[in-house]
């Protein structure tokens, strides 16, 4: 079963919750794991995938918008969710059709009141499905 988390972020713009993203999907990354990057349109994957090569200067992230590419970090939005990875990094307001089949499922929650609007239908969505999830405050 999924193991869900709900990253709950203190600052409120697109932005910060990209940057978090990053942040963990790099930590991800270098424990091991093969991470997919969901976004709710071309607009924001193209925008994730931009910051992804810039976020920090001493880092690099090998990633792709493009599954056939196999880099470990693959960004997309839609319903075609990379088949090699583990962990899902969901920046969409919707629940992705294809959760279910990722080991690991982050969910990064900024303070827009659309976001935290989605973000309680998305988690009752879970509870009620009977999914382990868990809630960590990210301050900063």
């Amino acid at each position: 079963m999924t193991r869900i988390d709900f990253h709950i972020l203190s600052l409120s713009s697109s932005e910060a919750a990209m940057h978090y993203a990053c942040r963990l999907t790099e930590k991800a990354w270098r424990a091991g794991h093969q991470v997919y990057l969901h976004c709710d349109d071309v607009d924001a994957t193209e925008a994730l995938d931009a910051m992804l090569w810039q976020y920090r200067d001493e880092s690099f992230i090998p990633h792709s918008r493009h599954p056939a590419d196999e880099n470990p970090v693959l960004v997309g939005c839609g319903d075609h969710a990379g088949e090699h990875c583990d962990v899902l990094v969901n920046l969409a307001k919707e629940v992705p059709a294809f959760f279910s089949r990722f080991k690991r499922l982050a969910e990064i929650v900024d303070q827009q009141d659309s976001n935290l609007s989605a973000s309680r239908e998305r988690y009752s969505f879970y509870k009620n499905r009977g999914y382990p999830l868990k809630t960590h405050t990210i301050t900063g």
